[in-house]
Order: C-alpha cells, then sequence, then structure tokens
C-alpha cells in the first residue's frame, strides 16, 4: 500500500515536543517516590523525555544520608526544573 506524498495530511492537533520533558509519576502514599538508598547515601531517579522521541534515564546524587534532607532535595529538584521548562515555554 502506498500513498503519494501529496495525499498526506498532518492533523492540525499534532503537536512536537520543542524541549525536553520530565517524566514524573508521583505516588502519594510513597513519601520516597523517586529515591533510593545506595550504601546509605540517597539518590534521586527519574525519566527525560527528548524532542527526537528517546528518553534518558537520570540518577543524581542528593549528597545526602538523611532521608529529610533527601525528600526535601528531590523536591527542590523536580520544582527548579518544572519552572525552567516552564520559563523556558514563555520565551519560545
Amino acid at each position: 500500500f502506498f500513498v503519494s506524498t501529496s495525499d498526506v495530511r498532518l492533523n492540525e492537533r499534532t503537536t512536537h515536543m520543542k524541549q525536553s520533558k520530565l517524566s514524573v509519576r508521583v505516588h502519594r502514599k510513597n513519601a520516597n517516590h523517586h529515591l533510593w538508598n545506595n550504601n546509605g547515601k540517597w539518590w534521586c531517579h527519574f525519566t527525560l523525555h527528548h524532542p527526537d522521541y528517546t528518553s534518558e534515564r537520570r540518577r543524581l546524587s542528593l549528597n545526602s544520608r538523611d532521608l529529610n534532607v533527601a525528600r526535601q532535595r528531590r523536591d527542590r529538584l523536580f520544582a527548579n526544573w518544572e519552572n525552567t521548562v516552564a520559563r523556558k515555554a514563555v520565551t519560545a
């Protein structure tokens, strides 16, 4: 089955990402979502989805052995990421 390129029409509602998107699924009952302990040090892990339809798993050390501090740093990391993306969208 072949279709001529002149017959191909894009749906007007089709959108494409222009920047990377942070993919975060929050389990409200689990206060430690996106956190894991590696030999006493807390890390945050998450997935970025890029405009070229690839994804990248990121793991960042939160440089803390204290769970409460790690939770605060994780929350700040996600909030900063959302603010950065929102500012880029406004200026684009």
